[in-house]
């Protein structure tokens, strides 16, 4: 299935420059915290915690509403006897997936604050949870956790994720609860008070808004994995956000997201867009600006460094299976396999962000 994004919101991702007249420091945008003030220990943990979901699930698959909250009922267990049961809203997120790929498209779960029930979701206000999308595609979800863990292994400055075994159930018709696996991700409010930082929505944004070591890592990250479906001026799959009181205040860092199409997932309907010199996800396209071999040296460090500790995240996760592991080792290989005696990776590197500097100016001109 091709990926449909707007062709100008796709080529201001190739935007390195502010246009003239833009404030190029970061635009802060305060936002009234979704937290509660307590001790929230739902990403603490890499246990895998089951749970039960009760709403409509014909209704919301039909119609798949992204405005209006359904009612649903979250289950989950506090020991061998003891369950709880939390009344809550949801519904549907996301675009592409929700849209044109999945038949249980990804959703927002919004809990009460006056919920104060002991247990993992305690303190939890929203929250994003990413399901089984279709049937057959539970090896793209935990394949896709695993990419969060592999960013989590590089920098504390990422989101943190619990993987789930969910339980749905239909209140709509007398039916056998499906049972799949999902995962959540850490909510950008809790991201903020943990980091001491405050996300930033301006879309004025560029790559030389971001500290330079956190927006190499991500780049370098996005090319390991084998993934083109971000932009920073569009806000696409990143999370931008300011640290106000860190020693560069004026730049931002930034946080990759959403990764199935990915090559290092590799879902069947992941192509790249038709205007990127690459055929297939499985194909790598560094699309940052260019630094010197010193800079990139200096960074790609930081990924050989954690190359054993890369593998032993996918290796020893017991719930994916082994020809599935297989290929994501392999896939990472190929990116390994480039840090060789003539530091081929390095040019790989340059020859692809002069690619996308060209481009670049070619859209400000």
């Amino acid at each position: 299935m091709k990926k449909i994004i707007p062709l100008l919101i796709f080529l201001s991702g190739f935007l390195i420059q502010p246009a003239m007249g833009q404030n190029d420091s970061v635009n802060i945008r305060y936002a009234v915290t979704d937290t509660q003030n307590v001790n929230i220990k739902l990403f603490e943990s890499d246990d895998l915690i089951e749970i039960a979901l009760r709403f409509d699930i014909s209704y919301y698959k039909r119609k798949k509403p992204d405005t209006a909250y359904m009612d649903a009922v979250l289950t989950y267990y506090l020991g061998d006897k003891d369950s709880v049961n939390k009344n809550i809203k949801l519904k549907a997120r996301g675009e592409i997936r929700r849209t044109q790929i999945c038949d249980f498209p990804p959703l927002a779960l919004n809990f009460s604050m006056k919920d104060s029930v002991a247990g993992e979701f305690i303190g939890i206000n929203k929250m994003k949870l990413v399901p089984y999308c279709k049937l057959g595609y539970e090896d793209y979800i935990l394949r896709e956790y695993l990419i969060y863990k592999l960013y989590n292994v590089l920098t504390d400055n990422s989101l943190r994720v619990r993987l789930l075994r969910i339980n749905f159930i239909n209140t709509a018709k007398k039916s056998k609860p499906l049972s799949q696996y999902g995962f959540a991700i850490e909510p950008v409010k809790l991201f903020e008070k943990r980091t001491n930082s405050i996300e930033v929505k301006s879309m004025k944004l560029t790559q030389r808004n971001i500290k330079p070591e956190m927006m190499d890592r991500f780049a370098i990250f996005n090319y390991m994995i084998g993934n083109t479906d971000w932009a920073v001026p569009s806000l696409h799959n990143t999370l931008i956000l300011s640290q106000p009181f860190s020693e560069q205040p004026d730049l931002a860092m930034i946080v990759p997201f959403d990764f199935d199409y990915a090559g290092l997932v590799n879902t069947e309907y992941a192509i790249p867009f038709p205007t990127l010199p690459i055929t297939t996800v499985r194909e790598r396209l560094y699309l940052a600006v260019c630094r010197s071999e010193e800079s990139y040296n200096n960074t790609l460090k930081e990924f050989s460094d954690k190359k054993g500790e890369f593998y032993r995240v996918i290796n020893d996760f017991p719930y994916l299976k082994a020809r599935s592991k297989k290929d994501m080792i392999s896939f990472l290989d190929g990116f390994f396999n480039e840090f060789d005696k003539r530091n081929t990776i390095v040019q790989e590197l340059l020859n692809d962000c002069r690619w996308f500097e060209e481009q670049a100016n070619l859209r400000v001109r």
